[in-house]
């Protein structure tokens, strides 16, 4: 007996860790710094941390309580009904029950390219098929309603990234209106705001209360994660915020109990330590200014808590920089072999990180002129850089 076919499936590639890396060059891990998976350099929300542990003896209940608990945090801190609040393992989680909730077979996803592998990943699972729309390097990684519109074809969901993962580029609220009023009645429009709180602007779920001066409308959902700012990526926690309408799907898709117990305890207490989020915030900025500023390559203007840095070999730049002890991610699998992207760590990692691209850069005389292509100078002149990425 075999699986079903499964060759269209493309396997998720995730981050590199510090064990496997150091186990596969046989050293200790102490020496490596870990900046490829956007995670919380501050670690977790220490309110979350102290939940865990006092909620450790009680795992051997179902977390029906502390389930609705948090959707009614969740809730209230967005100003939406309870049944709004769709409870997932994970953003990814969430992703999914939505892909339950609206594909029919041989329904269509038009999902961003590069983009999340996970959107299109789960629309196959539930034998849907995936469209792409172009995120141009020569554009900044813009995002429009044009770009959108012009790509879509009557799909059942488009799946919008802001910020966008990997290049940090935003949509204005407007273009989300755009696309949401010129698509089908039956379309969905996601908006993936996992690296929502590193942005300086409005939530799209303004556009699904009608606040900001914007009409409600029903054809918008927003997604959200406790893994980035709240440093809750171990404890898989996302969820998504669906149209009222929608308030009786959610028990007909999900899976029971969709959230653990330690999950949920650790998600109220991070959902009220406002302190740990504005470091990690500000943390966030002034690491992504520094890399901007100093990295001797073009470096894309960035709204999450990373940086996409045109190096001109990724894979060659990636691998070395691992073998000195700083991890990043190769972008190739974004279909950016040009690319590394950089997760914006503590001061002493990010001045690690920078100092360490740029002796490689110098050793290897590689870098980038903003393309992806690695044809450009390397002359030092953050100045002209940062000119070139300010469109």
């Amino acid at each position: 007996m075999q699986p079903r076919d499964l060759s269209d499936h493309v396997a998720y590639e995730a981050g590199r860790g510090i064990e496997e890396v150091a186990r596969e060059l046989g050293r200790d891990p102490s020496e490596f710094v870990k900046l490829a998976s956007n995670e919380n350099p501050h670690g977790p929300s220490p309110a979350a941390a102290v939940a865990i542990r006092e909620t450790a003896s009680s795992v051997s209940s179902y977390p029906k309580a502390a389930h609705a608990d948090l959707t009614g945090a969740i809730a209230d801190r967005w100003d939406v009904d309870d049944e709004q609040v769709w409870l997932a393992n994970g953003g990814d989680g969430a992703i999914d029950y939505l892909s339950r909730a609206v594909l029919e077979p041989e329904d269509t996803i038009l999902v961003p390219s590069p983009g999340f592998a996970y959107y299109g990943m789960s629309a196959r699972f539930h034998h849907g098929d995936v469209r792409e729309y172009a995120l141009e390097r020569e554009d900044d990684f813009a995002q429009t309603a044009d770009d959108v519109l012009s790509a879509y074809d009557g799909d059942r969901i488009v799946y919008l990234t802001s910020p966008h993962n990997p290049s940090g580029s935003t949509i204005a609220l407007e273009e989300v209106e755009a696309i949401a009023a010129e698509t089908d009645a039956d379309t969905l429009v996601v908006v993936d705001e996992a690296y929502g709180e590193f942005a300086d602007r409005e939530s799209a779920l303004s556009l699904t209360e009608g606040r900001n001066g914007f009409d409600a409308r029903d054809d918008i959902t927003v997604l959200r994660t406790f893994s980035k700012a709240y440093g809750l990526a171990g404890v898989r926690l996302g969820y998504a915020v669906v149209p009222e309408a929608w308030a009786d799907a959610y028990a007909r898709v999900n899976t029971p109990f969709a959230a653990s117990e330690l999950a949920c305890r650790a998600g109220l207490a991070a959902i009220d330590d406002d302190e740990h989020v504005k470091r990690t915030v500000e943390t966030t900025v002034e690491s992504r200014a520094y890399m901007r500023e100093h990295i001797e390559t073009h470096v894309w203007e960035s709204e999450g808590n990373f940086a996409l840095v045109d190096v001109g070999d990724a894979s060659t730049v990636a691998e070395e920089m691992q073998d000195r002890g700083v991890i990043v991610r190769d972008c190739s699998s974004f279909g950016l072999p040009g690319c590394i992207r950089i997760t914006c760590g503590t001061e002493d990692e990010t001045e690690r990180a920078v100092e360490t691209l740029n002796e490689i850069l110098a050793d290897l005389e590689l870098g980038g002129n903003g393309d992806g292509t690695g044809d450009g100078k390397r002359d030092g002149d953050a100045t002209a850089d940062t000119e070139v990425a300010d469109t």
